[in-house]
């Protein structure tokens, strides 16, 4: 395939070109409640060309080798047309590589039977449905696995795999008139072995899910907190991790100016990267979908705004390095700049310490849908526990938590030691983007605003 990509390039006339070739196979299986509502198996493959004549840039897909010569011709027009508005398009430099590139798997999902898989997930939704008042499930096992051939005029040629496997959805509990739903989720990208052996992972869920039918509705007001590892997370993906990336800054010059490298932005105990380096995670990758080495970014340090993540042209445009964060969701797109593996680093305290330090508080776990504007965000939580003098207390349900990003980042006050990263990933900026991972340890944050009864 790559000698193909190439001869498609050889005949082109522009001051760049590149050229991505996908064949993604996706395998999904749902139950709803008892009932296996959904086994599907798809298979897709296409290309995305770019290419760039006197500053213009023109992408187009199409999924037809013999398409390529017309593909070819729109895109050179295209792109000439695209020169005579607004600013030259420029790439910043990046070193030529030949690759090829498999993930060490443990178990290669490819190598198991469809029935194995669903047995797996059937026993899983029949651990999540073992008490009566448990009203209905969804569980599903998902499966991607994308291959991609990249070559460009400059000489990079790149045979790259990726594997994703997980099993998610939610449980949720009834009696009388109340209804409470919690999410789960286990996954990777080494392979089908992670999914085993999690019975107590969906156990834990059930658990807590029935527990929730006699939780108490948290009070509105203004809390210190200890955030748990997927709710800190969150915040660090929606709430800090989208102004990292540059191609959001360009068009905002209000956040552009706050957002400059060098701020003091967070508490002096708060370090931040993405990494998408991190083998076994879901947003493990080698190179990204512009052919860059994917590589660790320092996006805070002391509190510090220290890096952000670029593509080749919003390295040039910044001139700021190379970060290699340049992802598509699959051939129909050309990529765009995107968080890999975020998350906070761990600090040196544990849980009991941290709930020690806020004596009186809460203690607040797993995200539940959000939303942010601006520099304000808005997250829910799955459950939480009322703090009283340093120990866990009764659980707390419906509790919404908001804030100001930078009032937060200086509010964090303390981290704890045990990091833990997202097992399904998800992002919907523009292309749904499965392989964006987030995560952190517990922490503290002071002066919550919570919404409640």
């Amino acid at each position: 395939m790559i000698d193909k990509l190439k001869k498609m390039l050889s005949g082109i006339n522009a001051d760049y070109a590149d050229i991505r070739y996908e064949a993604k196979r996706d395998l999904s299986i749902v139950f709803n409640a008892h009932e296996l509502t959904s086994l599907e198996s798809n298979t897709t493959d296409g290309y995305v060309l770019r290419m760039i004549r006197k500053g213009g840039m023109s992408v187009i897909s199409f999924t037809r080798e013999s398409d390529a010569p017309e593909a070819i011709r729109i895109a050179s027009e295209n792109a000439l047309l695209m020169s005579r508005s607004g600013l030259p398009v420029k790439l910043a430099e990046t070193e030529v590589v030949q690759e090829r590139f498999r993930p060490e798997l443990l178990e290669d999902p490819r190598g198991i039977s469809i029935e194995e898989k669903l047995n797996l997930t059937r026993g899983y939704n029949e651990i999540a449905l073992g008490d009566k008042r448990i009203a209905t499930t969804s569980i599903g096992y998902g499966e991607v696995i994308r291959g991609k051939f990249f070559a460009n005029t400059e000489g990079t040629a790149i045979d790259e795999e990726t594997v994703t496997t997980r099993i998610s959805g939610s449980i949720t509990a009834k009696e009388g008139n109340i209804l409470q739903n919690v999410r789960v989720a286990i996954g990777g990208s080494n392979g089908f072995a992670v999914l085993r052996d999690s019975s107590g992972v969906f156990e834990n869920k059930k658990r807590i899910a029935l527990e929730l039918l006699s939780a108490e509705s948290v009070k509105a007001g203004v809390y210190n907190v200890v955030l748990n590892s997927s709710l800190a997370g969150v915040f660090t993906h929606e709430a800090f991790g989208h102004f990292s990336e540059a191609d959001l800054l360009e068009d905002a010059p209000t956040m552009r100016e706050k957002m400059q490298l060098g701020a003091h932005l967070g508490n002096e105990i708060l370090n931040i990267k993405d990494d998408p380096t991190m083998p076994g995670q879901v947003g493990f990758y080698r190179y990204d979908d512009e052919g860059v080495r994917a590589r660790p970014v320092q996006l805070m340090k002391n509190g510090v705004l220290t890096g952000r993540l670029h593509s080749r042209r919003t390295a040039s445009s910044f001139g700021e390095p190379l970060t290699g964060h340049c992802v598509a969701e699959d051939y129909r797109y050309a990529p765009i700049v995107r968080m890999g593996t975020i998350f906070i680093e761990p600090g040196t305290d544990s849980l009991d310490t941290l709930l020690g330090k806020i004596g009186d508080g809460l203690y607040l776990l797993d995200a539940k849908g959000g939303q942010t504007s601006g520099d304000s965000f808005t997250f829910g939580a799955q459950y939480g526990y009322l703090v009283r003098n340093g120990k866990k207390d009764r659980m707390i349900r419906d509790i919404n938590i908001s804030g100001n990003l930078y009032q937060t980042l200086q509010n964090i006050t303390a981290v704890g030691n045990d990091l833990n990263l997202s097992k399904a990933g998800g992002c919907g900026k523009g292309q749904t983007n499965i392989k964006s991972c987030h995560g952190a340890p517990h922490v503290i944050i002071r002066d919550v605003i919570l919404g409640g009864v």
